[in-house]
């Protein structure tokens, strides 16, 4: 039975959490502020920790941060508000996993914890990721092609981050639109294909017979290490 920390200062928030997790058949433990939450993570090892950014005593991200700093590769998900994309670009690069915006749908939520406890038992570092000749840097938050830094965006970053996340699976533009813009309807754009095919010409040897980043016509995309 897997342990999960849920660090939530929301007391109705905390415990929807710790019941639904509960009935998922995790073992979870709940702290309501910062400095509780590390002496927790300290303690009881947990398998995964569900942190909030907004967290009295101690930030979320001074959390992570120093979790990381003790050397600990706990999977740590971000909760963020709407809205705070710079706490997401933030909490990636002090160490943070994955991160799920709210309000969000559990069944969302439990998706997000199964995959990060599967990809940190398959690689416990998790640090880089490395597909052709291409890194992806956890820790730097870049991607290096041939060991030269690549200007992408942190939309692009986002977009290739989730896209390889979930490698393998075809994702939906409607998803994406969802997941990394964080829009809440579908709409009518062609934000994602645009996007796709900048990240394309970046990482791509030929963008026109991508081997990395492959379409499923009428469905969304696929990303293939």
């Amino acid at each position: 039975m897997s342990k999960v920390l849920v660090v939530e200062d929301d007391r109705a928030m905390a415990v929807a959490l710790r019941d639904g997790l509960e009935y998922e058949g995790y073992q979870v433990t709940t702290a309501s502020d910062g400095e509780t939450g590390l002496r927790m993570a300290q303690s009881m090892d947990p398998d995964l920790i569900l942190l909030d950014v907004m967290l009295p005593k101690r930030s979320g991200l001074s959390l992570c941060r120093e979790i990381r700093r003790e050397g600990r590769d706990v999977p740590i998900i971000m909760l963020t508000a709407r809205g705070q994309e710079s706490d997401k670009v933030t909490g990636l690069k002090v160490g943070a996993d994955d991160y799920v915006t709210k309000p969000f749908g559990f069944v969302e939520l439990v998706a997000r914890v199964e995959a990060v406890l599967r990809r940190s038992k398959r690689n416990p570092q998790r640090s880089h990721y490395s597909f052709g000749d291409l890194v992806l840097d956890y820790e730097k938050l870049e991607v290096r092609k041939s060991g030269v830094p690549l200007a992408l965006s942190t939309r692009e970053f986002e977009l290739l981050l989730y896209l390889v996340d979930h490698r393998g699976q075809v994702v939906s533009r409607a998803e994406l639109l969802e997941q990394v813009w964080h829009y809440r309807s579908v709409l009518n754009t062609r934000t994602v294909d645009m996007h796709i095919a900048k990240l394309r010409k970046k990482i791509e040897d030929d963008p026109a017979q991508p081997r990395h980043i492959l379409t499923r016509h009428g469905v969304g995309y696929r990303f293939e290490g």
